[in-house]
Order: structure tokens, then C-alpha cells, then sequence
């Protein structure tokens, strides 16, 4: 019996022994494979894991992107616009930087509705795609409005649904950037 166990002993110092290796290209022998390689899901494959069967899961509930506010005004209402316009104030200043980037934001959001100078007769309306005229962004219409209206519109859309959300495609400064070359339209 004493000689059975200096064998084991003996056997279990030698397997310890052998599970540690110092060559980093094969760091010795797994016991929980299961721990180490787990299996990875692409992310728009089903997955057994999750009870509705998908990978990608969507964010929890009131989660904020980092870097980010939400903006407070969430219905397209005649009364949200107005608390906007009273509420927002834009933070940026025209200078001629703030300027130049809003004409480069209005070219690629604004300019194939509302036009070169503003006034209503982009392409998408003069080439009979859309039927109904944009608004005029140098009428006194608009230039009369405070500038957290016009932002709110830019964000939700219009109320008359002509004008389309573009919230989730300008980014917020860039809105007020767009807003102070508007208003450098009429001038």
C-alpha cells in the first residue's frame, strides 16, 4: 500500500510537473476547454443562447450614447416647436469658420430641396420628383423664426410632413452651424 501511494505521488508530481511549460507557444494542457475557447456569434446570426434566437442585442432601455444629450422635444407639434424656439438658443457664434462649415452641411442635407440660395427650387423640386415647393429659407417666414425652431424643424421635421426628420443624420452642432448660414442667405 505504501509503495501504491509513493507511484501516485510520484505519477501526480510528474503530470503537474508536465502541465506547467514555460514555452509560451504551448502554454500545457487545458482541463476546462469550454472556458477558454468559447464559441463566438457574428452578429447578425441566430444565436441558441438568447430566448428570441438573435445575436445583437439592442441597448437597455433610457441607455444615452456617450458624447451625446437627447434632445427634449419629442412630438412634431406646432407647441413643441414654439418651446424649442424659446428654449434653444444656438450656442455657436457666426464667424467665418462657423459659416463656411454650415454652407458644407446645407450642401449635402439641404441644397437638393431647398436650392443653391435657399429658395425652395432645388433639384428634387424643379426636376418634378417632389411635388410640392419647399419652403423658402430667405422669406421673412423663416428668417423671422428664433433659431431653436428652425433646429427643432431641422431635427423632427416639419409639421406639414414635407420636410423629413434629419435629426438622426446632422449631428446637433452641425444643425446650428446650417442655421447661422441660412440666415446668411437673405443678407
Amino acid at each position: 500500500m505504501k509503495n501504491s501511494l509513493k507511484i501516485m505521488a510520484i505519477v501526480l508530481l510528474i503530470a503537474a510537473a508536465s502541465a506547467c511549460n514555460r514555452d509560451k507557444n504551448h502554454p500545457g494542457y487545458t482541463f476546462f476547454p469550454d472556458m477558454a475557447y468559447s464559441t463566438a456569434y457574428e452578429t447578425y446570426t441566430t444565436n441558441p443562447v438568447f430566448a428570441d434566437g438573435y445575436t445583437m442585442r439592442l441597448p437597455a432601455e433610457g441607455t444615452i450614447a456617450r458624447g451625446t444629450m437627447p434632445y427634449p422635444y419629442k412630438a412634431k407639434s406646432f407647441e413643441d416647436q414654439v418651446k424649442a424656439g424659446v428654449v434653444l438658443k444656438n450656442p455657436l457664434e457666426a464667424t467665418p469658420q462657423v459659416l463656411a462649415e454650415g454652407k458644407a452641411q446645407f450642401e449635402i442635407f439641404c441644397v437638393h430641396c431647398h436650392g443653391e440660395k435657399g429658395k425652395g427650387d432645388g433639384h428634387l423640386y424643379t426636376s418634378k420628383l417632389f411635388p410640392a415647393k419647399p419652403t423658402s429659407l430667405v422669406e421673412p417666414y423663416v428668417q423671422n423664426k428664433p433659431d431653436g425652431e428652425i433646429y427643432h424643424v431641422i431635427t423632427l421635421g416639419s409639421i406639414s410632413g414635407l420636410m423629413g426628420a434629419h435629426g438622426s443624420q446632422v449631428l446637433p452642432e452641425n444643425r446650428w452651424k446650417i442655421i447661422h448660414y441660412v440666415r446668411s442667405l437673405s443678407k
